[in-house]
């Protein structure tokens, strides 16, 4: 009778346990970029069970140079996106009904670095020098900054010549270009651990330059929002991944290591991620989540203001909603 009851017992508990597995909702996530401190609220939300406590079991998958969002949203292959408002926003005016459905970052780590000794001391002074870009989508605030310069940008004596950059700091290293793009949690540093101290550097972000645009939100297709059981999905999805953000402000160190145990290429260092998650902590410093309507306009405003290259040519009608975010809350 007791050998009953013990595999009576084990059997419910497995029964349960198989139940609250199935009972999970399968979500997947496409990052912009390599598994990194950038995405650290991600990670802990994963590896602290703040998913799974909100009966998610999301798949994170890392990004890479040849890895579009967007692309990968539009194949199915991920139900939400992380991607810069510009990216989205140009992507959403070619056809694919990308909607913001929150903004963890409030502010942009964009900036131009450059070296010194080329006699960069105002942004005026880019005209005819040569800056390294990336492009993928990341181009878009650029070029917008250069036309509200009024510097063209095919190379002549009026404008810039703009160097293709690839996802390193050797233009810069190799005085291939007078300037580079850095943000301030990566490249930066790897410029710095190159050998070239910070006072022989200047710098110019974004954000200073009254040009920054919001960068690293959530996107989805407007058909998920058409979905109340996806709504109710992703509204949790939202919340545990704010409760993640939170915890990576209050344990950056712990942050960077659950980074670390996550990176499967085993390219990135502890002192790197560590300095990267503390920096990336700056950037979403008081947000909930929330996405501030007044800097998303500002976006379509520096946006729009492209001269006769504007990045999108007209401002965008349901491109965000607090739909997701009102019901986290």
């Amino acid at each position: 009778m007791k050998n009953k009851i013990v595999f009576s017992l084990g059997l419910a508990a497995m029964t349960l346990m198989a139940g609250s597995a199935l009972a999970a909702d399968k979500l997947v996530l496409q990052l912009k970029w390599v598994t990194q401190g950038q995405f650290a609220g991600y990670y802990v939300a994963k590896d602290k069970g703040f998913y799974e406590e909100a009966g998610l079991d999301v798949e994170i998958k890392p990004g890479g140079p040849d890895v579009a969002p967007p692309q990968v949203i539009a194949g199915g292959g991920a139900d939400v996106v992380v991607d810069w408002m510009p990216s989205a926003l140009a992507t959403r005016e070619k056809g694919l009904p990308l909607v913001n459905i929150a903004q963890p970052f409030k502010r942009s780590g964009m900036m131009l670095t450059c070296r010194k000794e080329t006699g960069i001391t105002k942004p005026e002074d880019f005209k005819g020098k040569t800056l390294g870009v990336w492009f993928g989508g990341n181009e878009y605030p650029f070029l917008s900054w250069m036309n509200h310069l009024g510097l063209k940008t095919d190379g002549g004596p009026d404008g810039v010549t703009v160097l293709k950059q690839g996802f390193n700091v050797d233009p810069l290293i190799q005085k291939q270009a007078d300037c580079i793009s850095t943000m301030t949690y990566n490249e930066y540093w790897q410029v710095i651990d190159a050998g070239i101290p910070a006072d022989q550097l200047v710098t110019f972000k974004y954000e200073d330059e009254k040009v920054a645009t919001l960068e690293d939100g959530l996107y989805v297709l407007q058909k998920s929002l058409d979905d109340p059981k996806m709504v109710e999905k992703l509204a949790k999805f939202v919340k545990a991944s704010m409760k993640g953000w939170d915890y990576a402000r209050a344990n950056p160190d712990e942050a960077a290591t659950i980074v670390l145990d996550n990176d499967a290429s085993g390219a990135q260092t502890e002192k790197h991620q560590k300095r990267m998650v503390a920096e990336i902590n700056k950037l979403t410093e008081g947000s909930d989540g929330v996405l501030d309507v007044a800097a998303a306009n500002r976006t379509v405003e520096t946006l729009l203001g492209g001269g006769s290259d504007p990045v999108i040519t007209k401002k965008p009608e349901g491109a965000w909603t607090t739909k997701i975010t009102d019901a986290a809350m």
